[in-house]
């Protein structure tokens, strides 16, 4: 199966910026959606970003105009790149794909990788 594994989180100051990525490894045939989700204390799991293999991106509002989502097909990475980060952008971001098994898609999650936004 795939494994997906985050990297590039770390500590920032309100107003900076910070780039994960996260790549894709394993068995699979094809991997869909790839996308960012993210987690703060005490709060659901929400998706921030996701872009479909054709390229085409979603946002949820919050972070519209400041985080670009992209991927790679070829390495099967993602990337996140935040800008004007704000305090309440601190979170757990986990990874996530739809990975194709022949005929059978199942989602995929990397360990998670804290940013930490200090106002």
């Amino acid at each position: 199966q795939a494994q997906l594994a985050e990297s590039g989180g770390g500590v920032v100051q309100a107003g900076g910026s910070l780039s994960l990525s996260c790549g894709a490894s394993g068995f699979f045939s094809v991997i869909n959606d790839m996308g960012w989700y993210r987690q703060a204390p005490g709060k659901q799991r929400e998706l921030v970003a996701v872009i479909s293999r054709g390229g085409r991106t979603n946002y949820t509002d919050s972070v519209k105009g400041r985080f670009t989502i992209s991927r790679d097909i070829t390495l099967n990475k993602v990337f996140l790149q935040m800008n004007s980060l704000r305090p309440e952008d601190t979170a757990v971001y986990y990874c996530h794909a739809n990975v194709g098994y022949d005929v059978v898609y199942l989602e995929a999650w990397g360990q998670g990788t804290l940013v930490t936004v200090s106002s």
